[in-house]
């Protein structure tokens, strides 16, 4: 489960209203009948429209600044494992949501009226999205794009000629651009995987929109804050303040496994991810070391996610990272993190 806490923009349009990032969630929408349609969702309502949540957010902002981010957006990005695991039932991602969302609740390290944060202080809207589409920083993207630059240059050619600027065989340029198209390593169907292509396989995902300001519109809950929780003295009285993630990425990833009796393995958890950023060559070291049927799924999942696990199928009591090879394997992984697609 690979998860993104993102502060609103605080420039242009996003400063003063929630209104571009809502109607962003609503491209999946575009072209459907009425009845298809997808709409938001909280932890008590469904049906929520498009307009109730624009009118929501933006009328919760009581004493912000407007440098001061007014919402947050959290992504829940389940793993194809994870939701191959549910059969990616919209009603299981819509009860996780709510689950998770508790979690994100009883993260933050301050009082409201002299107890603790719930969920009932939370002003929060969810929506489903069942597709991705391929971006820049993709493996797939990246490996086609000499292919991709080359089919420009000879289409500008063509166009170049057509124009009477150059000469040449317009038909054999065409020809040239077919076996190129062909030729490019990452195709679906036998068409050239490019920047908007849709991923294939279980693409499900949770985008949430959530109020920087309480329920009451009175007191400030961010998801951003520097502390992650401590306390200091105010006016000679001792507050709380902060927003624990780890705490927070922790509770989502147990309250999956628990609610559909997910067994996740090492390279899934949030622990190793943070164990990956902060010492590689543990991480690794780690995996290695996993008993027999964990190591080798392991493998599997990340040689999946285009890592190339070669490095790490040398004994364990023989591995010796090089600064070269851990990063190699860095990169790889990295991507993967980027890309959801190992779920961490």
């Amino acid at each position: 489960m690979y998860i993104t806490i993102t502060a609103q923009k605080t420039d242009g349009n996003y400063a003063q209203s929630a209104v571009d990032f809502v109607n962003y969630l609503e491209k999946e929408n575009v072209g459907k009948n009425t009845d298809d349609l997808e709409h938001f969702f909280d932890q008590y309502e469904e049906g929520i429209l498009r307009q109730e949540v624009i009118s929501a957010i933006d009328g919760n902002t009581a004493k912000l600044k407007k440098s001061e981010p007014k919402f947050y957006s959290i992504t829940l990005n389940p793993s194809e494992r994870e939701l191959k695991t549910i059969q990616s039932s919209q009603e299981a991602l819509k009860r996780y949501t709510t689950e998770v969302m508790k979690a994100y609740a009883s993260s933050f390290n301050r009082e409201i009226n002299g107890r603790p944060v719930t969920i009932d202080d939370i002003k929060y809207y969810a929506k489903i999205e069942h597709y991705r589409t391929f971006k820049g920083g993709d493996k797939e993207i990246i490996e086609n794009q000499p292919y991709a630059t080359q089919i420009l240059q000879l289409k500008q050619e063509i166009r170049r000629i057509e124009h009477g600027e150059l000469r040449g065989n317009i038909s054999k340029l065409q020809q040239r651009i077919e076996q190129l198209e062909q030729e490019a390593p990452h195709q679906i169907n036998g068409i050239r995987i490019v920047r908007g292509t849709s991923k294939p396989g279980p693409q499900s995902h949770i985008h949430i929109i959530v109020s920087r300001k309480d329920a009451s519109n009175r007191y400030s809950l961010s998801p951003g804050s520097k502390y992650r929780a401590s306390e200091v003295l105010m006016n000679g009285k001792k507050v709380k303040r902060g927003f624990d993630r780890d705490a927070f990425y922790k509770r989502a990833e147990k309250t999956y496994d628990k609610m559909f009796g997910y067994k996740r393995n090492y390279v899934e958890t949030y622990r190793a991810r943070k164990t990956f950023l902060k010492n590689p060559k543990l991480y690794f070291s780690t995996i290695t070391k996993l008993p027999t049927n964990e190591r080798a799924l392991a493998f599997q999942l990340l040689q999946r996610s285009g890592v190339d696990t070669a490095l790490l199928t040398i004994p364990t009591n023989k591995l010796q990272l090089t600064m070269k090879a851990i990063h190699i394997l860095k990169k790889g992984i990295g991507k993967a993190i980027e890309s959801a697609s190992i779920g961490i």
